[in-house]
């Protein structure tokens, strides 16, 4: 994919990101109560996308760390990760935060063990994400030191984030 294709393809997405959100902020406006299941809807798919890169991500590593470094691969890597935070996982985590922030508030004022459990495992999982997102920089700069069996150990720390989330959002056992 060439440079203009790869700009209009993020262009693309950041487009339907702000169109999601001038939706959601829309709906806020206009009656938050009755749109309520709307914007939860929207956080399950903010929340889905950002988990699919959140699991993806660390799976390229993997794979790039294999690579020598300067070789056609690595460069590849380096662009499918790059895309990948930007086009993917950072705008799907910032509308996670913001819609989730406002379902804590509207649906439960930020109360409940439960959420407060929850709350911590999403920020757990957003200083993961920031760890990704410096080994996107590293990788990128060809200063990678950690060995593909580190970026496996990783790949599995947002899906256990992921199941300690939904086993509290669902049961809400405390």
């Amino acid at each position: 994919m060439s440079d203009d294709s790869a700009r209009k393809a993020t262009i693309r997405a950041v487009a339907a990101i702000v169109a999601t959100a001038a939706l959601a902020g829309l709906l806020l406006w206009v009656d938050p109560g009755a749109y309520y299941a709307w914007i939860k809807a929207i956080h399950v798919i903010a929340v889905i996308s950002w988990m699919a890169g959140m699991l993806y991500l660390p799976r390229l590593f993997v794979y790039h760390a294999d690579v020598p470094v300067g070789s056609a691969q690595s460069e590849t890597f380096k662009v499918m990760e790059r895309r990948l935070l930007r086009a993917i996982i950072n705008p799907a985590m910032l509308v996670a935060w913001i819609v989730g922030l406002w379902l804590a508030w509207e649906g439960f004022g930020f109360s409940g063990g439960w959420l407060h459990a929850k709350i911590a495992a999403v920020l757990a999982l957003s200083a993961v994400h920031g760890y990704l997102s410096g080994a996107v920089r590293k990788f990128a700069q060809d200063r990678n030191t950690r060995p593909a069996r580190h970026w496996r150990i990783v790949n599995e720390v947002p899906t256990v984030l992921m199941i300690a989330i939904v086993i509290l959002v669902v049961v809400k056992p405390f």
